[in-house]
């Protein structure tokens, strides 16, 4: 394995503490919050899936638009809709028909083992079982090589389809007649034509075609897949990525709180009749709110963590094909930019109505080692804020004191740096006289160097 560069640890863990108010981020499917009993009570829970999207979704989004340590470089797309986008750059570049072009496609990687949708249902037929997470540009590159080969396609397609015809009528005649329950001297119909045989398999997909869709669908150099690796089951011979992000779930340094928030939605065409005296005659349909309705809120300080293997992270983007040189200097770039991400993205459920994605954290803290460290047992006994005051800056006492006495006792921790975007921890941080070991820094890119 490549290892990190020298002086450096393999693992750069991250901490933080962030103070939320009015929020749902996640939500289970009755639509509540989502907690979990830690210390003995229960605590308002923001889970890791949520918070690997919001990062990796950041991250790409500032790379395609030329913006972060990462711009201009590959990035992935995870979707169940591969066949339609590759079937839409057939359309749009090679001049296919679209449904001829989607279901050739969806043949073609059935061909290479993807399972999709009931073929009855159109909402679903032609998408993925699995959502695949694959590099940007494997749609346009599924539909080059289709449209290059577009002979050898079409032989095998003609004569796929023909098989599948064949199968679905063996499976028609060995279905027994819907008859009455009193009717059982009709013995039940042959398996297959004894003239025909048994219904031949569908052909393989020709090795050629089948190499250069894995190639496309293949993590190749998307940074991101990189970064948080993938799992594809579907496919034994298309590689899995094991991630170099570990993620925790982010947890209330408190014991939980919610709010059932009732609300009121207005009708503009009825409050409009209203103002207007339009509608004197019909007072009575006239009364209350257009909709109304409850929504689950939840308010805290929360506990996060995230630790980058840099190892990994350069072993992935090494298999992946970079040279060691470019290997080094994107791995550099992704980290940057994953810590970037870890302090800046938030999930955006209920963005519009809560303002969630304008929080910025009370604090990061940043270090090195040679193994992951997660703090979350500083938080196991609950913050009683009526006791020690606000969860926010006594979560920051406890994160510090808890590092400090443990970098006491690791040889392997260090660089450690602090980041805070409120004035009191601020001058929290100066009350505390703490270590020189821990520096302090103005901007995200700072906690990494």
């Amino acid at each position: 394995m490549t290892e990190p560069p020298r002086s450096r640890g393999q693992f750069l863990s991250l901490h933080l503490i962030e103070t939320l108010a009015a929020v749902l981020p996640v939500r289970d499917e009755n639509g509540q919050p989502k907690t979990l009993v830690f210390g003995g009570v229960e605590r308002h829970m923001i889970t890791s899936q949520a918070r690997r999207r919001a990062e990796r979704v950041h991250a790409r989004d500032r790379a395609n638009a030329g913006r972060g340590a990462l711009r201009g470089r590959s990035m992935g797309v995870r979707t169940r809709e591969w066949a339609l986008l590759a079937g839409r750059e057939l359309e749009s570049a090679h001049g296919w028909d679209r449904e001829r072009a989607v279901a050739v496609v969806r043949a073609v990687m059935e061909g290479c083992g993807l399972k999709f949708g009931d073929p009855q249902k159109k909402t679903v037929a032609n998408l993925t079982k699995v959502l695949v997470f694959a590099p940007a540009d494997t749609a346009a590159r599924i539909a080059e090589h289709v449209a290059t080969h577009q002979a050898a396609v079409e032989e095998w397609y003609t004569g796929y389809v023909e098989a599948l015809a064949r199968a679905e009528a063996a499976k028609k005649v060995r279905r027994p007649a819907s008859r009455k329950k009193a009717d059982v001297t009709e013995p039940e119909a042959p398996a297959e034509n004894a003239a025909t045989g048994p219904a031949a398999p569908p052909p393989p997909l020709p090795r050629a075609i089948r190499d250069a869709v894995l190639l496309a669908l293949a993590p190749r150099d998307a940074v991101d897949i990189a970064l948080y690796g993938r799992f594809l089951a579907e496919i034994p011979d298309s590689p899995n990525v094991d991630g170099a992000v570990q993620t925790g779930h982010a947890f209330t340094v408190h014991e939980s709180e919610q709010i059932e928030d009732f609300y009121a939605a207005a009708d503009d065409a009825k409050l409009d009749r209203r103002r207007n005296a339009l509608s004197f005659l019909d007072a009575a349909d006239e009364a209350g709110a257009g909709m109304t309705g409850y929504q689950s809120l939840i308010s805290g300080t929360f506990y996060r963590h995230a630790v980058l293997d840099r190892v990994q992270l350069r072993t992935n983007l090494r298999v992946a094909g970079m040279a060691e040189e470019e290997a080094e200097r994107t791995a550099a770039d992704a980290e940057r930019e994953f810590v970037n991400s870890f302090v800046e993205a938030f999930p955006a459920a209920k963005k519009n109505s809560t303002a969630s994605t304008g929080s910025l954290p009370v604090l990061v803290l940043a270090f090195e080692g040679d193994r992951p460290y997660n703090y979350a047992s500083a938080f196991q006994r609950p913050v009683d804020e009526v006791a020690e005051g606000p969860a926010g800056p006594v979560a920051v006492g406890r994160l510090l004191r808890h590092h400090v006495f443990v970098s006491g006792r690791r040889d392997d921790l260090h660089a450690a740096k602090l980041l805070t975007y409120d004035p009191e921890i601020d001058s929290l941080l100066t009350e505390l006289r703490l270590p020189e070991s821990l520096a302090t820094v103005t901007r995200a890119e700072e906690l990494t160097s």
